[in-house]
Order: C-alpha cells, then structure tokens, then sequence
C-alpha cells in the first residue's frame, strides 16, 4: 500500500502543482502505518510568484487529500510557527516524509533545516508558563483523588493527561502533540513513564490511582506541588 500511495500522491503533485519546487508526503502514507481510508498529507513548495500559502482539503482518486502549500518565504514563518506551538508538524514532515520532487535542491534544503530543529528540541516554557501548568496538574490531581462521578473523573482525567504530558515533554525538550500524536509522542519522550500516564489514563474512571500515581510522578521531576505561592498576572494588567 506504501508505494500505491506514494504513486498516488506524485500523480496529484504532477496534475495540480506541475512546477513545483518540492513536494513531501507525509503522515501515515510515508511511514507505512496507513489504512484504507488514511489522507493523504502533502506538502507543496511553490514558487514565490504564486504568492499563495494556504491549506487545502480535497478529494483526488477517491482519496481525500490534506495540501499544505507554501513558498520558500513562507517557509521560516512556518517553522516558527511549529517551535511556537511546540509540535513541529511541518518540521516532521519535511524531515519524516517521503520525498515526491526536489527541483534544484529546494526539497532537500529544507529537510535540512528540519532535521536540525527536530534535533535540537522546542524551546523551554518559561518559568511563568511552567509554574500554571504545575499548580493545574496539582489541582487536578487533588480534584480526581476526590471525586467519584465517572463522567467528572473522565473530564479530570483528560485535563490532567494533557497537563502532565505538556510538562513531561518541556522536562525532556521533547515535541509535543495532539489526537493520535499525543500518545506517539509521549511514549518517545519518556516510554516508562509516559505509558503510565497513558494506562492510568485508561483506567481513571474505574480506579484513578494509577493516573495519580503516575501524574504525582510527573510533578516530582518538575518542581513538585504548586498551591500556595502560586501568582500569575496577565498582560496588560500592570499599571504604568
């Protein structure tokens, strides 16, 4: 199916984007984990005339088909992006993906760079954003040791599954993510423990001790609780 797909995706490129400068597949179709009704996730490099950077969803083949089109220009605000966000989606395409054209190197340059910021981490949260996540995981660990409504401990229990993960990965200066992602890339910034966020998790509605256990775990490598003495101004709130 991996090389279906990958065919697939060049005769799009080659129909829809005849001067491309580079163009990536990405996704589960490049790693071989696809199914039969996977996407295909395609980034697009064209030329600055275009003056066009945009996403796209569409059908080609039957296939639904995610575009990601930018020019060379676009490319560093979009890398920013992903460091800011601190999920480097399209670092891990370009770095990650399969590449479908690369006219005069365009393709390859930019894997490069990809690999060197994936290489090097998102930037650490600053102390300020740290100590909310912290008080949050704290609170949320006191409200699910306490609770026993099942739809309120699943509530809890997500809140805290994102806390904690937000945490473990800055503790790690590891990329972050979200849906499917999420787990994947809690499990490659810390296996041990991530997994036991991620079976606590599971279980919380039946029996939250597991996930309070692993989320105590999280905190005590991350400065610890967080209650009294907590304080956070928001901007534009000082006087002057």
């Amino acid at each position: 199916m991996r090389q279906d797909l990958a065919a697939q995706a060049q005769r799009l490129v080659s129909l829809r984007f005849p001067h491309a400068l580079g163009a990536v597949l990405g996704g589960s179709a490049a790693t071989g984990r696809a199914t039969a009704t996977s996407d295909l996730d395609l980034v697009v490099l064209v030329g600055e005339d275009t003056g066009t950077t945009y996403r796209e969803t569409i059908r080609f083949e039957g296939r639904v088909a995610e575009l990601f089109v930018h020019t060379p220009t676009a490319l560093a605000e979009l890398f920013a992006a992903g460091r800011a966000d601190r999920r480097g989606v399209l670092q891990r395409v370009y770095a990650e993906g399969a590449v479908l054209v690369d006219a005069e190197g365009h393709a390859t340059r930019a894997r490069a760079s990809a690999e060197t910021e994936l290489a090097a981490g998102p930037p650490p949260l600053g102390p300020g954003e740290r100590e909310s996540l912290r008080y949050g995981l704290t609170e949320a660990l006191d409200d699910l040791a306490d609770n026993t409504d099942p739809d309120e401990r699943a509530a809890i229990a997500t809140v805290l599954l994102r806390q904690a993960a937000d945490l473990l990965f800055d503790h790690h200066r590891a990329w972050s993510g979200a849906g499917k992602w999420l787990p994947r890339r809690l499990l490659a910034a810390s296996p041990t423990l991530g997994a036991a966020l991620l079976s606590g998790h599971r279980t919380a509605v039946e029996d939250p001790a597991a996930l309070l256990h692993a989320g105590g775990r999280v905190l005590a490598r991350t400065g610890g609780t967080l209650r009294e003495g907590f304080r956070r101004e928001w901007p534009g709130s000082r006087q002057g």
